[in-house]
């Protein structure tokens, strides 16, 4: 292809001095912009290009060029630094360009599946032996694993009829095994009143009970406990008043229902208490 420089130059002159129609000048600046974009790589179709020699004339003809021979130093051109240079070739090749993007993108890429090994082996290590050790647990509740520890009346409160918050804890403990009423956001009436009687007979046994609590991991995705992506950031147990666990004698008295989960997963909650 002729030197896009001259073609450019010609088109240029085309349109401040030649005679045209609109739809002549249109095409000629269509020309123009590609020449621009593209550069070397532009391609023209040959109904085009007879069409662009057509308003802007000829190439002209390519002369020879007088035999180089070696000016002495001091009359040699400045040349770019290398750096420079370097910086040219990057802007000039779509190709760098596009491989630095798709490096930039495995980066990140690679990035989040390292903080994702990064936070298992994290969990392995808070979580080792059946023991739930998380920084936000009350020194008197850091056991699990089928271990019972004596919990005091005084050492949590109670938000609903299968839910306890311990005190120094962030968040609060669902207890497994069963699921009571909401008391908080009813879906109905029903549930209001089966969540009211739920929570306030929960109160009852805990009352003046002997009371354990068995600190469960939860039925999460591993690496994810103690995170809001696992049970909205709560921890999981079991609470006994007397040796019996409160949530069967819920069930027994019409103010709870099962709800058993698995390792890393829970069926959908059980609410028969509304009608669908």
């Amino acid at each position: 292809m002729e030197h896009e420089d001259d073609l450019k130059s010609r088109i240029e002159a085309a349109l401040v001095h030649g005679h045209l129609s609109q739809w002549q000048r249109q095409f000629l600046v269509d020309m123009r912009d590609r020449l621009v974009k593209y550069g070397p790589r532009t391609r023209l179709s040959a109904k085009q290009w007879a069409k662009l020699h057509e308003l802007v004339g000829p190439a002209p003809p390519i002369t020879h060029a007088p035999p180089i021979t070696h000016a002495p130093s001091h009359m040699r051109p400045n040349r770019p630094p290398p750096s420079a240079f370097w910086r040219q070739r990057r802007r000039r090749n779509p190709w760098a360009r596009e491989a630095r993007y798709l490096a930039s993108r495995f980066v990140r890429t690679f990035g989040f599946a390292l903080a994702l090994v990064v936070g298992s082996l994290v969990y392995s290590y808070v979580v080792k032996g059946g023991h739930i050790n998380w920084p936000s647990m009350p020194s008197f509740a850091r056991s699990g694993g089928g271990d019972r520890v004596p919990l005091a009346r005084t050492q949590f409160t109670i938000t609903d009829g299968d839910t306890i918050r311990l005190d120094g804890a962030a968040k609060g403990t669902r207890l497994v095994g069963f699921n009571a009423p909401e008391s908080i956001e009813p879906r109905c009436a029903v549930e209001a009143e089966l969540g009211r009687r739920a929570k306030a007979r929960l109160t009852e046994l805990v009352a003046s009970a002997k009371l354990e609590l068995e600190m469960i991991p939860c039925s999460c995705f591993p690496g994810t406990e103690g995170t809001d992506r696992c049970n909205y950031g709560r921890s999981c147990g079991s609470l006994f008043a007397n040796g019996q666990d409160v949530g069967d004698v819920l069930i027994a008295e019409g103010l709870a229902v099962p709800f058993v989960c698995g390792a890393t997963g829970c069926p959908p909650t059980p609410r028969p208490w509304c009608a669908s």
